[in-house]
């Protein structure tokens, strides 16, 4: 994935990150259109996030990130048909597994956001729908950029509109990652993949 789509997942990543009870009120478009000024301005003025420190970063996401994505629907679409036969242990770790994967992949990134701005687009979508696609562009220096989330409503508590995939010029992230992990489920199995997951977390993390 090439540096500049890593600095956009990683924009998607943060911009889930605020006031998260606001959003069982508000329409998806609405959602994302606010969402993005705030995480935008979180970026310019926090250091330690635009620094890309990892012990901030992941204290953001358990704290304000997963209240706006629907995290168990991402994983198991990445794992594939695979997850019904995981056991609930094994979704745990590969839930945790693939959160980790992605804040360490994408934190460096928060660094080289800087002056984009975000346009959401127009909403097509009938009020009673409960699967939307938000559309958006990230412009800044060059071409406007693709970025597009799919949100679906939730009902009882919690409920308002999570975050479940996105697309980033005409990538989806998470059918990215599945094709990764079935070659590796197909080669040793589900726990072939969260021990997998889990070294190149330690990975990751000895390099800083």
């Amino acid at each position: 994935m090439s540096g500049f789509l890593s600095r956009l997942v990683a924009l998607v990543l943060a911009l889930v990150a605020l006031q998260p009870a606001l959003a069982a009120q508000e329409a998806p478009d609405a959602l994302v259109r606010r969402l993005s000024s705030e995480v935008l301005n979180e970026l310019r003025a926090d250091p330690a996030l635009k620094a890309g420190n990892i012990d901030h970063i992941i204290a953001l996401v358990d704290k304000s990130v997963m209240p706006n994505v629907n995290f168990r629907r991402m994983t198991a679409a990445a794992v594939g048909p695979a997850w019904r036969r995981a056991t609930p242990a094994q979704q745990a770790r590969l839930q945790e597994g693939f959160k980790t994967l992605l804040i360490r992949t994408y934190s460096g990134a928060l660094a080289q956001v800087g002056d984009q701005t975000v346009v959401v687009k127009p909403l097509r979508a009938a009020p009673e729908d409960t699967d939307v696609l938000v559309r958006t562009e990230v412009r800044g220096r060059g071409d406007p950029v693709q970025l597009d989330y799919r949100l679906e409503k939730t009902p009882g508590e919690g409920a308002g509109w999570k975050i479940y995939n996105l697309n980033v010029l005409g990538v989806w992230l998470v059918e990215t990652y599945r094709s990764q992990f079935a070659q590796e489920i197909n080669a040793h199995g589900i726990d072939g993949l969260i021990e997998t997951l889990e070294a190149r977390n330690k990975s990751n993390a000895a390099k800083g």
